[in-house]
Order: structure tokens, then C-alpha cells, then sequence
């Protein structure tokens, strides 16, 4: 009988310490969920404070937009990117702090007939003290030093200058710069189909490739069947996209890997004396191709030494082998 009292005694040990011990588990697997919910990003936190223009297009843009409303927005997000590396943006207003005088205690009195003069000793003994700040603030203005140097000291006024200053400057850049892209430009080509047909086509420097593939596939009538899409233009062995302008290569300078991207004629390198020290100065005319004919002897040269063109890469010396 002792034997069962005890092993209900220890049964009941066993269930207490099985019950604390899924409490304990409960507890501390509540503990990991809440930590967990705490350290997980919500929607504002750990987003960054300055978006690309790209994310901000993204979120101003969602849903159905009509086609001019994207380019009026991406237009107008452009135009404050550049106000901001500028630094042209118009200052805000300040706030002024108004200081809110001191009220005065209200004393509790049963003197009826005091009131008056004690409102009265107040309001003299309050008058002498405004009356010295005002005297005290006026001796304060008329003790500057003129003649100290305070450039260093922010100023409203000079900011808004300079500010204008800068905003003039860039209206003045931008408008050089479309001038620059109005200037028409004499590009020189050939034809590729395994062998050249070289022309040459007139167009404005801020045209882009494609509009320059447009005006090529005019001139030959075995392209006038062909699309824009299905045509490429080789420069200096490089494959150019189509989205680029020539304005891009002219104001980059950008190099190819037999020569400049930037001009667009034809010549040679002429030199009495060879300077090792000077880079070559000549221009090869750019390749027109169909894109089914480079996929066909892509493997063959020149083809072979044809290259997607990437600003970010450095091509280095140019070379023809």
C-alpha cells in the first residue's frame, strides 16, 4: 500500500514538472514570436530616405496612367533631382517663435478696495521693466561692430542670391546644351551585307540612333522592308544601342576599340614623325547590319570582334588587330 502511495506521489511530481515545463516552453517560444515581430522591417521602417527616382516613379505611378501623365511626372521628378544636386531649391520660410510674455500669479485677496491700487503698483511697477528692455534692446542694435567680418554667418538674404545665382547658371547650361543638340552633324556609314556600301546621312546631334537607323533604311531599298529594330549600328567594333544619342558620345568623348566614338567622318592618322606618346587620331566609317546577318557570321571577322558598347567600361588603346 506504502509502494502505490509513493508511486502516485512521484506520478504526480512527473505531471507538475511536465506541466512547468510546456509553460516554460509556451513562454519563451511567445518571447521569440514578439522579438521576431519586433526585429521584422513593416512597411516605414529601415526604408531608406532618399529614393532613387526610379522607386519614387514607382510609387507615384501605380496602377493605370496614361502615357503623358509618366512623362510629365518622370519629367518633373528629372527636374527636381537636378534643382537638388544644384542645390537651387527655394528656401523655406523660417518660423518665427513669438515669446509669449510671463502671466503674473494670481494672488487670492479679501480686500475689496485694495484691488485697485494693487493693480495699479503692478502695472507701475511692470511699465519701468518693459520700458528698460525696450531702451536695453535698442543700446543692444546700435553697439554691432560694422566693420566686423560676419561672412561666415548664415544669411537669408546672401543664400537667396546664390541660390538665383545657380539656378540661372543651369537654366543657362541646359539651354546651351539643347542648342548643342540642334546642331546638325554629317555621319558617314556603310552598308554591311559582307561587303561596303558607304553613304552618308545628315542628322542633329541629339537625334538618337534609332531615328538614325530610320533615316539609313531610306536609302537603300533592299531596307526599306527591314524595321529599325532589326537593324544595328557598329562603331569602332562596338554594337551601340539604339537609346543613345550622339549629343552622349560627343560629351563623354567616349572611345571605342579601334578609335573615337565622337567623330563621325572619315580619316586617317597622318604623322610625319610616329609618337608612340600620342594617341592615333583617325575615324573609321560605322557599320549598318542587319541583325539576321550578324547572327549568321557573328562568328566570322569582323563580326568576331563585334562588342555590346558599355559606358562604364574602359576599352583602353585603341587597336585594329
Amino acid at each position: 500500500m506504502a509502494t502505490n502511495n509513493a508511486e502516485g506521489r512521484r506520478e504526480d511530481a512527473f505531471i507538475k514538472q511536465r506541466a512547468q515545463n510546456r509553460e516554460e516552453y509556451e513562454r519563451q517560444k511567445q518571447t521569440l514570436i514578439n522579438e521576431t515581430e519586433k526585429a521584422r522591417p513593416s512597411a516605414n521602417k529601415f526604408v531608406g530616405q532618399n529614393d532613387s527616382m526610379e522607386e519614387t516613379l514607382k510609387n507615384q505611378t501605380i496602377g493605370l496612367v496614361r502615357l503623358e501623365d509618366f512623362q510629365q511626372k518622370r519629367k518633373e521628378l528629372e527636374e527636381a533631382k537636378a534643382r537638388e544636386a544644384a542645390r537651387t531649391n527655394e528656401l523655406k520660410d523660417e518660423t518665427k517663435k513669438v515669446k509669449k510674455r510671463k502671466k503674473t500669479k494670481a494672488t487670492l485677496s479679501f480686500a475689496m478696495d485694495d484691488e485697485g491700487s494693487v493693480e495699479g503698483d503692478t502695472s507701475s511697477r511692470q511699465t519701468p521693466e518693459v520700458e528698460n528692455g525696450e531702451q536695453a534692446s535698442k543700446r543692444a542694435k546700435f553697439r554691432k561692430n560694422p566693420n566686423v567680418d560676419t561672412s561666415f554667418l548664415p544669411d537669408r538674404e546672401r543664400e537667396e542670391a546664390e541660390r538665383k545665382e545657380r539656378e540661372r547658371l543651369r537654366q543657362e547650361w541646359i539651354r546651351r546644351q539643347e542648342e548643342l543638340k540642334q546642331e546638325e552633324i554629317e555621319i558617314t556609314y556603310s552598308y554591311w551585307d559582307g561587303s561596303g556600301h558607304r553613304k552618308s546621312v545628315v542628322c542633329k546631334k541629339g537625334d538618337t540612333i534609332s531615328a538614325f537607323l530610320e533615316k539609313c533604311r531610306q536609302q537603300f531599298p533592299e531596307l526599306r522592308g527591314v524595321s529599325v529594330d532589326n537593324l544595328m549600328y557598329i562603331k569602332e567594333d562596338l554594337i551601340i544601342p539604339h537609346h543613345h544619342t550622339f549629343y552622349d558620345f560627343i560629351i563623354n568623348k567616349a572611345r571605342g576599340k579601334s578609335g573615337p566614338l565622337f567623330n563621325f567622318d572619315v580619316h586617317d592618322d597622318i604623322r610625319l614623325l610616329a609618337d608612340a606618346t600620342k594617341e592615333k587620331d583617325e575615324s573609321h566609317a560605322g557599320k549598318v547590319v542587319e541583325r539576321s546577318w550578324y547572327q549568321r557570321f557573328k562568328h566570322i571577322f569582323p563580326a568576331s570582334r563585334w562588342e555590346i558598347y558599355d559606358p562604364e567600361k574602359d576599352y583602353g588603346k585603341y587597336t585594329i588587330a
